[in-house]
């Protein structure tokens, strides 16, 4: 078991925060985080490019060599693996590992459950080790009404090889304690501030929490925020890292 994989059996489920540059990664491993994940929502918006569109696996690459030798563990958010050949997505995934990165996570954005499964079988014969964690999306995209559908999904994907599987818009925990009888990989849940707190998805069983897009999206609020009290001649609420620490950041990078 690679010390990644190690982290979804432990104690305590997997809080995983996602990064979408090298400050926002640089500051969340100096809070202790051990693993770190990136968001495709982050990375493409900064960007000025669509999010689950497969515009960025140029960007994402990158990314992942700026954060690969961080320390931390790496998981790449790569949409669908931005292609349909799965060839084409073990090869991504290689790059990824090549770049340091020990996770990928591959979405199907409800197309058909057996090319995703195709991709992961793909991906996993050209890495082994790379932990994939395979999402559905019945409740992102979908209504999520019908759960035989994500138990189906899930199904196919563990048998791929899939190391995890990531149900996001899935907040109901009678419904996370259903799906979780039918799996024997870990559960990754996706984070909303509606739904139950980290210590119940962990009380339920969750193995691995992610952020997703959400601390990106808190970023940019916090901006209009200032700008807000600042237009209007107020302090502006909260803290922000000084010049100097983020001046640090990359200085400490260089002499990593």
């Amino acid at each position: 078991m690679t010390p990644f994989a190690a982290l979804h059996h432990a104690d305590a489920p997997l809080l995983l925060p996602n990064a979408w540059d090298h400050a926002s990664a640089a500051l969340l491993a100096a809070q202790g985080f051990a693993a770190i994940g990136t968001t495709s929502l982050g990375v493409a918006a900064a960007a000025g490019l669509p999010d689950g569109a497969a515009a960025t696996r140029d960007l994402t690459v990158r990314l992942a060599r700026q954060l690969g030798a961080g320390p931390y563990l790496l998981s790449v958010d790569a949409e669908d693996g931005f292609a349909q050949d799965p060839s084409e997505v073990a090869e991504l995934a290689s790059e990824l590992a090549a770049a340091g990165a020990v996770g990928i996570n591959l979405e199907d954005g409800l197309g058909h459950a057996d090319l995703h499964a195709a991709k992961i079988a793909a991906v996993k014969a050209a890495v082994p080790d790379l932990f994939v964690n395979a999402r559905t999306d019945t409740h992102w995209l979908g209504d999520g009404v019908d759960e035989r559908e994500t138990v189906r999904r899930l199904d196919a994907y563990q048998r791929a090889g899939a190391d995890g599987v990531f149900v996001p818009g899935l907040t109901d925990p009678a419904r996370v304690t259903a799906l979780l009888k039918t799996l024997d990989v870990p559960l990754n849940i996706l984070y909303s501030p509606a739904g139950p707190p980290v210590s119940h998805l962990a009380d339920l069983g969750v193995r691995r929490i992610s952020l997703g897009s959400y601390l990106y999206r808190r970023a940019l609020g916090a901006a209009l925020e200032a700008m807000a009290d600042i237009r209007s001649g107020r302090p502006p609420r909260g803290t922000a890292p000084t010049y100097d620490e983020v001046q640090a950041l990359s200085a400490q990078d260089r002499t990593s």
